[in-house]
């Protein structure tokens, strides 16, 4: 049974991005371990989840398009393309042209991922340098606008606030302001609402999905969340142990036909049907030469 389906964009229409066969391993001494085996992918306007457990691959995946990780990773892919760009045979120069400028991607935790000593406007202002340098004026007006964009109050007050003064939706707003700054062509979300209450993970996915829309992105969002990326993507690809084992439109997950899709569903509590004791997950050994 075909559990994964390579594409499902039109066949006249050019894939922003189109991965086949990504294999990401990292090595320490003789240790070998196998993070990422095969994933194959196309991402249009759209945007497409990857979902699965922790240890799954999900954020090995995105990280291994901007060449985030460390050296003692090999990273290798029959392709590796985004629009013309061959992003496996991208040195770092070319990398840096496009690692947030045409990619961008907004971390999991903001608290992480800002410069703690550092206003939060001048970070956002820094990424839209870092691409237009000696641009000062026009960097602040950027970053203003972008913190209009997010809808953060009082922007010019925020602007001159220090990472430990905001909120945690606050955080996450500075960071999705920072990384669409530049106006990329694809963004990378890593789990952006993990570390939110429920009432401000809804405004950020709003805000997100506005966005998309507006500005004709690409998003990849990384997330160990089925029920959200059900009502938020568009596709979802769901990964186990490093491999992609199902393929399947968002709206289409209850009719999911690989069982560890279906195990992964089955364990979620609901509101409305109480369960005694949710099922366990019983894993396969063929999951993983399948």
């Amino acid at each position: 049974m075909a559990y994964v389906t390579y594409s499902t964009l039109a066949a006249n229409d050019s894939p922003l991005l189109d991965v086949r066969d990504l294999c990401v391993d990292f090595v320490n001494g003789s240790a070998i371990t196998h993070a990422v085996r095969g994933v194959s992918f196309q991402l249009g306007k759209e945007k497409l989840a990857i979902v699965g457990e922790s240890g799954s691959g999900k954020s090995t995946v995105g990280r291994a398009l901007l060449h985030l990780h460390p050296k003692s990773a090999r990273i290798n892919a029959s392709k590796l393309q985004f629009g013309s760009q061959d992003l496996l045979g991208a040195n770092e120069a070319q990398m840096r042209k496009i690692r947030g400028k045409r990619i961008s991607m907004i971390m999991q935790d903001p608290k992480y991922s800002l410069n703690p000593v550092v206003c939060v406007g001048k970070q956002i202002a820094e990424a839209w340098l870092t691409h237009n340098p000696g641009r000062k004026d026009e960097a602040k007006a950027r970053a203003m606008e972008m913190l209009d964009i997010v809808r953060i109050r009082q922007p010019e007050r925020v602007y001159h606030l220090y990472p430990h003064e905001i909120s945690g939706g606050q955080g996450q707003r500075i960071m999705i302001a920072m990384m669409l700054i530049t106006d990329p062509e694809l963004v990378i979300a890593d789990e952006p609402t993990s570390a939110l209450d429920v009432s401000v993970r809804l405004q950020v996915l709003g805000l997100l999905d506005d966005l998309v829309q507006s500005r004709g992105l690409g998003l990849i969002f990384i997330s160990h969340d089925i029920n959200l990326v059900r009502s938020f993507c568009d596709r979802v690809l769901v990964m186990y142990a490093g491999r992609v084992v199902e393929s399947i439109a968002a709206k289409d997950l209850d009719n999911a036909q690989h069982p560890y899709t279906q195990g992964l569903i089955n364990a979620l509590p609901e509101i409305h049907h109480r369960r005694p004791v949710l099922p366990v997950l019983q894993r396969q050994a063929s999951w993983l030469s399948e």
